[in-house]
């Protein structure tokens, strides 16, 4: 694929066409919300017992799958894996959400009080206030523990969400949001899955379909107007944090947690070639979005391609 040179990005970006108006897609996406928002506490009835034999997860997205070692696992302790797994992915949706917030917050610091553009952004972090809640909720729900995401990276979400800039921001916001939405808009349908997983994962897709359309109309906007060096830092720091969320997707200790010899199951999860397809199909409508708007750059990009996102 031919790398875009700076006057070439301009020239891009024409072809797209003008930058959408900030406060008119803020009042679209508050029409939206109100409309279609959702209060977990209420409208899931977490009193309702689980239902036998279904799935926490869509077994086709269990990180072995398919995998000789997932050939050798009772029908039963894959469904165990998958319960894990979905308290994985809640408690990396906490660990994100959290960072989002912050950096939403020191986002609208500077914009002006009245602005629409503000109103939405506070919509949001209301909206993922919400979020985690029900992913907590949800954890408690399945009986599993949390699984917090490494030490190391957990301080880096500390460094993240103090430093980040606007395109920053931005960039990382989509790189958590867009891969989970892709699979959950395949879990909330499946009758396979468990009725409480449906009901989290639909009112999830429902309210992030917004976060990401405010978050890309205003990377778009960010990859246009900010200076050099943030769009230079921002292809940087977008690669090493598709690196990082590559590495703390699934915690390695729910293999231990039902069972697995963690070192084996890792190996395997490695040279699954379904799992690398799952993560690349998951990640491509963000990829193609990010390199439309010039951010699949340089040294950047070949941390995408280490990430195992970037086909």
């Amino acid at each position: 694929m031919t790398i875009a040179s700076e006057p070439d990005l301009t020239r891009l970006h024409d072809a797209l066409g003008p930058l959408r108006d900030r406060e008119q897609v803020a009042q679209r996406l508050l029409d939206a919300s109100a409309r279609h928002s959702f209060d977990p506490d209420r409208d899931i009835d977490w009193d309702a017992p689980l239902t036998d034999g279904t799935w926490f997860w869509p077994p086709e997205l269990v990180s072995l799958y398919d995998t000789p070692l997932w050939r050798r696992m009772s029908g039963e302790q894959r469904m165990d894996l998958a319960r894990h797994e979905a308290a994985s992915l809640a408690s990396l949706g906490i660990w994100f959400e959290l960072i989002l917030m912050q950096m939403l917050v020191r986002h609208i610091y500077d914009k002006p009080v009245t602005s629409t553009h503000m109103r939405y952004a506070l919509t949001e972090i209301a909206d993922e206030c919400r979020h985690s809640t029900m992913f907590a909720r949800m954890i408690v729900k399945g009986g599993t523990p949390a699984y917090p995401v490494p030490r190391l990276h957990h301080q880096l979400g500390r460094v993240l969400k103090s430093v980040s800039t606007a395109p920053g921001t931005f960039a990382a916001t989509l790189l958590g949001e867009e891969i989970l939405d892709w699979m959950q808009r395949l879990t909330f349908p499946d009758e396979r899955v468990q009725p409480l997983i449906r009901s989290i994962t639909r009112i999830h897709v429902v309210e992030e379909a917004r976060h990401v359309r405010y978050a890309r109309e205003e990377l778009r906007r960010q990859m246009v107007t900010a200076p050099r060096w943030e769009r230079e830092l921002t292809r940087l720091s977008s690669g090493e944090a598709a690196r990082v969320f590559s590495v703390c997707f699934i915690n390695p200790a729910v293999y231990e947690n039902v069972g697995l010899d963690r070192r084996v199951a890792l190996a395997e999860v490695r040279a699954s070639g379904h799992r690398r397809e799952v993560m690349q199909a998951g990640a491509k409508r963000l990829t193609d979005f990010l390199d439309d708007i010039g951010v699949l750059r340089g040294p950047g990009r070949r941390l995408w391609r280490a990430s195992g996102l970037l086909a």
